[in-house]
């Protein structure tokens, strides 16, 4: 891959295959060249709005052809994307918008008046508005940016732990994402990506860069929907696609149907698969899943290959892609010996610069060259990596620690659960003990007692959850994981299963 920035990539490909299909969405397809002419055009349009070199700009749009477009253009502008998420209200709508510093925001009719409740004196560039002034603007190249290797996102992580803060993420971040994940998905000209998350989030810009430089296709799905989803990937004839979160599971609940396998899928790669599952997942949808492990401040980081059929219900995370290291640390940074357990920890390609305006913050997380993810894991003989848990998603019960993971994992199994998250609640005995909070599935009716005994089976009794409570969705980050932040820590009403065996 020889260019240097996004925008430049995108010139090349639109040379080299003008009339190639690059973007699809509910039917209307754009082909390189005329993504390629528009970005270039809505750049112009946002410059003579003084929009420049290095300004943020939020983008609060839905998944559709706007949001690559507008992102494109601003690659070659020079400017700053900041991705905000269309669920956002007022509290973490202006965190977004004031911590980035962002001066303009691109967004629809209706996003743009609850972007003005929160910040009336930005300049907002409503796209219906726009479109006019796109179709009217020159079609020149924008003038390429002048520093080695510029910002094109403030990427703000889910904010699990927190407020959100903002990945510092370079030309050249995209530009290795997208070389790694055409090495993983052996991507190559004519390879249609499906991609169902926001936009907003890193994997449909991953996706959309990839695509780019291998000359393929990315189909944009509105929304996830488990019920349409394969109906989805064998009418766009998509070869490969990326799952996160929950996905797998709520695919997993709907009815088995023919559709699920009339498909052109070579290759599922997701993260977190439940090992348990891992091989169902495989039988029942004819196609291998193939996990991979990353994070917004590092890209990808470690994966299992395509032909890797020993990592098949193994939970491995696989080994480092090519240009990373990954090591195992203990609290004071020391490599640990393989079987031990402590801190990942990566470096190599290309990284997050750092956090914006959190130098504290950066130094923290990234020591020696060294970036510390904070989850906790284990290496093996042969090279492969496993996840334990999460430095704050520890439990101390006792003396001993749960990794809130392996019981989640565990829960997942029941046929009658659709997701399930685990926290630890403050106890005077124990320091603390383990709760559940459980989202059953569509009509499901299974009790707390039931859900207990089937973790029993499962777990060493230190693990199973001591506290149950169902709801009737559990609240998300914007990546589609769990924010447990948000979850209840005490045992409120929850039913104990303590003094349940009392009675």
């Amino acid at each position: 891959m020889t260019a240097t920035t996004l925008g430049a990539l995108l010139r090349g490909q639109a040379r080299r295959t003008p009339a190639a299909p690059l973007l699809r969405f509910t039917g209307t397809t754009l082909d390189y060249a005329t993504v390629d002419r528009v970005s270039e055009q809505l750049g112009h349009v946002l410059a003579g709005r003084g929009v420049g070199h290095g300004d943020r700009v939020a983008l609060m749009l839905p998944n559709g052809l706007e949001y690559p477009l507008a992102w494109l253009a601003l690659a070659k502008l020079g400017a700053i994307a900041v991705p905000v998420n269309v669920g956002y209200r007022s509290a973490d709508l202006a965190h977004v918008l004031e911590d980035s510093g962002a001066r303009t925001a691109i967004a629809t009719s209706e996003l743009a008046e609850r972007i003005r409740t929160v910040a009336p004196d930005l300049q907002i560039a409503d796209w219906p508005e726009l479109e006019p002034s796109i179709a009217a603007a020159p079609t020149t190249p924008l003038p390429a940016p002048g520093d080695e290797d510029p910002l094109l996102n403030l990427q703000y992580t889910s904010g699990t732990t927190g407020l959100p803060k903002a990945c510092m993420l370079s030309h050249g971040y995209w530009l290795n994402i997208a070389e790694r994940c055409g090495e993983l998905f052996e991507l190559e000209p004519g390879d249609v990506c499906l991609t169902a998350q926001p936009f907003t989030y890193m994997d449909p810009q991953w996706m959309t860069a990839a695509m780019i430089a291998c000359g393929g296709v990315l189909e944009i799905l509105p929304r996830f929907s488990a019920s349409t989803f394969w109906r989805s990937v064998a009418d766009s004839g998509a070869t490969v696609t990326y799952l996160i979160g929950t996905m797998p599971l709520l695919l997993l609940r709907q009815p088995e149907d023919p559709v699920e396998r009339e498909h052109r899928l070579r290759l599922v790669v997701c993260s977190g698969i439940v090992p348990e599952l891992h091989a169902e997942f495989e039988r029942r949808w004819n196609v291998p899943w193939r996990e991979a492990y990353g994070m917004t401040e590092t890209g990808v980081d470690l994966a299992a290959e395509r032909g890797d059929r020993e990592s098949v219900g193994s939970g491995s995370i696989g080994r480092p892609v090519p240009g990373k290291q990954a090591r195992i640390v203990d609290a004071d940074d020391r490599p640990l010996p393989d079987g031990e357990v402590g801190e990942l920890v990566v470096r190599g390609g290309a990284m997050m610069r750092g956090y914006w305006n959190r130098p504290q913050e950066t130094a923290r997380t990234i020591r020696d060259g060294w970036l510390h993810t904070g989850d906790l894991a284990t290496r093996r003989e042969d090279g492969r990596f496993w996840l334990v848990g999460r430095l704050k998603d520890m439990i101390r019960r006792g003396g001993e620690n749960v990794a809130a993971a392996e019981v989640e994992a565990v829960l997942a199994t029941h046929p009658d659960v659709a997701t399930a998250a685990v926290v630890g609640v403050p106890d005077a005995l124990r320091g603390e003990e383990v709760k559940a909070v459980v989202q059953r599935r569509d009509g499901a009716a299974v009790t707390a007692a039931e859900l207990h005994a089937h973790a029993g089976e499962r777990l060493a009794p230190f693990k199973v959850p001591r506290y149950w409570s169902f709801a009737e969705t559990l609240p998300r980050t914007p990546s589609e994981r769990i924010a447990k932040h948000l979850l209840d820590r005490e045992p409120g009403d929850a039913w104990d299963a303590r003094a349940e065996a009392a009675r």
